[in-house]
């Protein structure tokens, strides 16, 4: 009997006792596996993951996990091409398989850095800058980010096995949040087979992924305020899982990425004869055909103004007519499967509301051509197109067929074009082919409030284009409305989502503190070593060095004119700097205010400061005229060691004064700092 799929709970695999439900090859329609989940305890899952994992990634700090993130991305690369064996049975090509898997994995690294680079090496992630509270600076806030103490339960389409349930773990684990994740059930086979090696690898802390193989069951009315649901599949299932009682009741956080009617809009500005014109077409099919239009990405509405219309028409038949369908493997195909035949019954389902109101001018959903493949067994359909000549249909705009389908619109002007995308209610991506940076301007900001993405697309930005269809894991996935209202990935942002934001209000030494950045106001440690002569196991957060006092001369200011070839008018001409209002004499180049501290400041010796990588957040505050006298105070802030490295990051904050204790300049200094002799960790 073929093999039952299991599900991984409580540190265990677990075997439902029944013999399951049958899942069909895409392909051939042979079973590939069966599943259940009968007997699962969801409960025990919650406290699994709220006790044993939650805490464990608790202790490790953002660089930590990434570092533990970065290890299984390049773990599963080692294995994908087992994954790719299996993932034909879903009815993927090899394309297909690379989206979904490499592109699963991609993000999973893609997080690694972006955690290693934006975040600290701690576990509090600090929100906008110190708001003074009151009058003197001993009541101040600010905001922190923390870890929820829940789980995070991943429910995920059966169009994207592997890529699907990895985009949403790797935000998650950054944020030190463990994840449930409950995968589709046609497709459930390839989800184990990743997440059964993930779990063989030991990279991540015991259950920080848990597997949900068939039924959810009663899992959701465990969750509590702390716990989060993401969601991907359809509006109507979204809709009946965002009024789950528990949902509702406990306050859980809950986000959707539903299906969405796409649309590419075909710039005004295009001819035949115009390179816009050929991608445009281009990107019409390959998101047609790629997953074989499954993809909640997918055009599902092409709009082009009225006079091109016929030309698309043309232009997209043709090079449908070059697609071949068959099964994955065969040679020369270049689209497979549906999931499966209820999935392909769907599709013809939908197509038939959609002709009603408009025309099929490519293809036909009750035959195709199979190449090295049964069409009666597998789930295959030929590539659709259809023609909506009707400007008030309303089909177009309401019925989405899942598949490898698409309908042609035409629009009278930019405005209309605006309006008919609109019409969809809300999607997660719309693109725009045009050579018109003014045009890009009125459909962009048209389009902004209906869509979680806009891509604008032109002979430039092609060769390097990931595509109307590619979700990004710096950019946000998403879209208001019929979309789902939600968003994942975005960098950071979706890191934050499973976080929870605090304004914390106290005294400089509070927020200091519980936040690990020195605040202003707090003690400051003034020693007879020089901060600079520190590793970084001795150095302290509030170590402090002042610098000055360094008389700023005339000759000083026009040395560093002629040195830097800066000869703007305040700092060379007497009579022009006197009549300007915010100077009234010559001053001092602001820079040359950075470098004269920077002299007040550092330890010429060679020691433990190895590098000057950079400074942030400078602001020139009160102008520096010839005879001013510098003084520069310079404190540790930040203090974030290098995981696999002989050093770490300081920060330090930096604040030059006049003679009258004015604040004439303020600045981050960001230096690279070594460890103990030894010490790499």
């Amino acid at each position: 009997m073929t093999e039952l799929l299991r599900s991984y709970a409580g540190g265990h695999w677990y075997t439902a006792p029944d013999e399951g439900t049958s899942l069909h090859s895409a392909v051939d329609g042979s079973v590939v596996a069966r599943i259940s989940s009968t007997g699962l305890d969801t409960a025990h899952m919650v406290d699994y993951g709220r006790t044993v994992a939650g805490p464990a990634l608790a202790q490790l700090t953002f660089h930590e996990r990434a570092a533990a993130l970065k290890a299984l991305g390049a773990y599963l690369l080692e294995r994908k091409d087992e994954f790719y064996a299996l993932s034909s049975a879903t009815g993927a090509t090899t394309r297909d398989s690379a989206i979904d898997i490499d592109g699963g994995i991609g993000t999973l690294l893609s997080y690694a850095s972006k955690a290693r680079r934006e975040l600290p090496n701690d576990t509090v992630y600090l929100d906008g800058a110190v708001e003074q509270l009151g009058k003197k600076g001993t009541f101040v806030g600010q905001h922190i980010y923390t870890s929820r103490r829940g789980v995070a339960v991943q429910i995920n389409a059966f169009n994207f096995p592997v890529w699907g349930f990895l985009e949403k773990l790797a935000p998650a684990f950054i944020a030190g949040v463990p994840s449930i994740v409950k995968p589709a059930s046609q497709t459930a086979y390839l989800t184990e087979l990743v997440v059964r090696r993930i779990i063989e690898s030991g990279l991540l802390p015991e259950g920080a992924l848990q597997l949900v193989c068939g039924s959810v069951g009663s899992l959701l009315e465990h969750l509590s305020g702390q716990d989060s649901v993401a969601f991907t599949g359809s509006a109507d299932t979204a809709a009946i899982l965002r009024a789950h009682p528990t949902v509702v009741r406990e306050g859980v956080h809950f986000t959707a990425e539903a299906d969405s009617l796409n649309a590419s809009i075909l710039g005004t500005d295009v001819s035949v004869d115009s390179p816009e014109f050929t991608l445009f077409v281009k990107q019409l099919v390959t998101e047609m055909t790629a997953k074989a239009g499954q993809k909640c990405t997918a055009i599902r509405r092409a709009l082009v103004p009225e006079n091109l219309l016929d030309a698309v028409v043309e232009a997209t038949t043709a090079r449908l007519g070059k697609v071949a369908v068959g099964a994955p493997d065969a040679e020369g195909v270049t689209m497979g499967a549906l999931a499966g035949l209820d999935q392909r019954e769907e599709v013809r389902k939908s197509v038939r509301e959609l002709a009603t109101t408009s025309r099929i001018v490519f293809g036909d959903p009750d035959t195709v051509a199979v190449t090295g493949a049964d069409a009666a067994t597998g789930a295959f359909l030929s590539p659709i197109l259809l023609r909506c000549d009707d400007r008030d249909a309303a089909e177009p705009h309401e019925i989405e067929a899942f598949g490898p389908v698409a309908t042609v619109i035409g629009y009278r002007d930019t405005a209309d074009a605006i309006e008919l995308a609109a019409r969809g209610k809300g999607s997660l991506v719309a693109s725009v082919v045009t050579a018109d940076t003014a045009i890009a301007r009125e459909i962009v900001l048209g389009l902004a409030p209906y869509h979680g993405r806009v891509l604008v697309l032109d002979s430039v930005d092609a060769r390097e284009s990931t595509g109307h269809g590619s979700p990004l894991p710096v950019l946000v996935h998403g879209g208001p409305g019929r979309a789902g209202g939600g968003e994942e990935l975005g960098g950071i942002r979706g890191v934050l989502h499973h976080m929870q934001r605090t304004a914390v209000q106290g005294t400089p030494a509070v927020l200091t503190a519980v936040g690990g950045s020195w605040v202003p106001g707090a003690e400051r440690a003034h020693s007879q070593v020089h901060p600079f002569r520190k590793d970084l196991g001795e150095l302290r957060i509030g170590d402090t060095i002042v610098g000055g006092p360094r008389q700023v001369t005339l000759a000083d200011i026009a040395h560093f004119a002629d040195f830097t070839g800066d000869t703007f008018y305040a700092h060379t001409d007497p009579e022009a700097a006197a009549a300007n209002p915010l100077f009234g004499g010559i001053v001092a180049h602001g820079y040359l205010v950075v470098s004269l501290a920077a002299g007040l400041f550092v330890d010429p010796a060679p020691g433990p400061v190895l590098a000057n990588f950079g400074v942030d957040n400078l602001r020139f505050l009160t102008p520096v005229k010839a005879e001013d006298s510098l003084t520069v105070t310079l404190t540790a802030k930040q203090i974030s060691p290098r995981a696999n490295a002989g050093y770490g990051e300081v920060r330090w904050d930096a604040t030059v004064t006049n003679q009258n204790d004015e604040p004439v300049a303020t600045y981050d200094v960001l230096t690279l700092v070594a460890k103990p002799e030894g010490e790499t960790k």
